[in-house]
């Protein structure tokens, strides 16, 4: 970090808003991607219940058991659905986060009320808008070449392609519900826990607005919205992913997760989900406040200049 404090720029427009989280999204995603191919995996586990389907230990261990058994390009999978699903989703959830923030908002600071409005509206939306993008990435990620000899889809847009014309174009929003429900409890507890977390460090003294701060608030952002979102996350994981008729509805696949595996099943994968959320959250969230500085003090430069 430069010798820069956030009083040295001025606040960042809307657009290097939306720029600036798409981008850290982005790079986020690339590096733990593999972390939420494992969790994936986790999540679906118990729904092939064959005597020789492959059984996944631990996070490293699946990382591990999918790098020698399918190669490490697998771990990869869904990557380039992944990007699209972060430049819809976060530009939108995050860049968006305080303007809408700012529209609940009616006294001089932005209360909790208006804090938790703005994460529901920007998840919301973003969902909606974004939804193809997450049912194409658990598809990819959860097809394995071991269970059978020709894999459903070859690549993000043959998904898009076989999906639209099997299922209709439903089927590209598919678990929109649960998904909502998901991101919605991610988007509210990540960006306002991260919010008050930031806001509490600095005014308390305890840290200036820099990445020490921004790297302690993303990690206990990312620990709280794990907790509260994986039971969703593991059924909207199966959902997304089962096969036409596999699951009459949502509370269909919930009841079955809990009458065939215990109450266990809905947090199946959490230490990868922790460990992807709370590094991503890491990585987005750095540079995502250092990227929208940076873009500031340039363009503050630039009028200098002018």
């Amino acid at each position: 970090m430069v010798g820069h404090t956030a009083s040295d720029v001025p606040p960042p427009t809307m657009a290097v808003k939306i720029f600036s989280a798409g981008v850290a999204a982005c790079v986020a995603d690339i590096i733990t991607f593999p972390l939420d191919t494992a969790k994936v995996r986790l999540q679906i586990q118990g729904e092939c219940l064959t005597s020789s389907a492959i059984r996944y230990k631990g996070v490293l261990g699946t990382i591990i058991t999918l790098a020698k058994t399918e190669g490490p390009v697998k771990l990869y999978s869904g990557l380039p659905a992944g990007l699209q699903r972060q430049i819809s989703f976060a530009s939108l959830r995050i860049g968006l986060y305080d303007t809408v923030q700012d529209f609940f908002t009616t006294g001089k600071e932005a209360s909790l009320g208006s804090k938790i409005s703005a994460g529901l509206t920007t998840g919301g939306v973003a969902v909606l808008i974004g939804q193809p993008t997450e049912v194409i990435k658990v598809r990819l990620q959860a097809q394995s070449r071991l269970h059978g000899p020709k894999p459903r889809y070859t690549g993000t847009y043959n998904a898009y392609r076989i999906i639209a014309a099997t299922e209709g174009l439903t089927g590209l929003w598919k678990g929109t519900t649960p998904n909502l429900t998901r991101n919605v409890i991610i988007n509210c507890t990540e960006l306002v826990t991260y919010d008050l977390m930031k806001e509490a460090l600095v005014q308390s003294r305890l840290l200036a607005d820099d990445v020490p701060c921004h790297f302690v608030s993303a990690v206990i952002a990312g620990f709280c919205t794990t907790v509260l979102s994986s039971p969703v996350d593991v059924v909207k994981t199966r959902f997304v992913n089962s096969s036409p008729g596999q699951y009459t509805s949502v509370p269909n696949c919930a009841m079955m997760m809990l009458t065939r595996e215990g109450p266990s099943a809905f947090f199946k994968g959490f230490v990868p989900s922790f460990l992807r959320l709370g590094s991503w959250n890491v990585i987005m969230f750095v540079c995502f406040e250092q990227l929208k500085r940076e873009l500031m003090k340039s363009r503050q430069t630039m009028d200098c200049a002018t």
